[in-house]
């Protein structure tokens, strides 16, 4: 990262150039490949426990909701659903009782999505799932003393810049 923040006169050497490139890229895959394995360390959890009624993408769809009353609109720019549809995961965990849905008073286009009782459970399993895996990184010392902080700073700054690059593209 600190090769980011140097001059650029020193960025414009190509050999400095194609190394950023190539860490890049680098971290680009290791994005897409986080996101995958995450999927799968939460279909895993659900198969131990042998709830098979919920894929990994609705179950953090669950999650991400919570205690909160949203739109699909909200949930869709908030999350990352990789490679899923959200109108139709949110469709099938209606159709099995884990959310409840109303229009909205104000604007009648909008949809209000909330957690009912059983939604709430499987929320309560992926944040024990998450609980684990912080007490795992204790246990271990993995991901302690800052690094979590750091990888965070550079997510944001990562995300500022995607954003500013497709606001401005035009």
């Amino acid at each position: 990262m600190s090769a980011v923040l140097q001059p650029v006169e020193t960025v414009a050497r190509p050999d400095v150039r194609e190394d950023l490139v190539k860490k890049y890229l680098e971290t680009l895959s290791y994005i897409e490949r986080l996101h995958r394995l995450l999927l799968d360390v939460i279909k895993d959890e659900f198969e131990r426990l042998n709830v098979i009624d919920v894929t990994s993408v609705q179950a953090l769809l669950l999650f991400n909701i919570g205690d909160n009353e949203v739109t699909a609109g909200e949930l869709k720019s908030r999350g990352y659903y990789q490679g899923s549809n959200v109108s139709y995961n949110l469709k099938k965990l209606v159709e099995g009782g884990y959310i409840s849905h109303e229009r909205c008073s104000i604007d009648r286009r909008a949809v209000r999505i909330r957690l009912t009782e059983s939604g709430v459970e499987i929320c309560k399993i992926v944040s024990g799932l998450w609980d684990s895996h912080v007490d795992g990184f204790m246990e271990r010392g993995t991901m302690v003393g800052g690094e979590l902080d750091e990888m965070e700073r550079s997510m944001r700054a990562l995300e500022r810049f995607w954003t500013d690059r497709i606001r401005y593209i035009y």
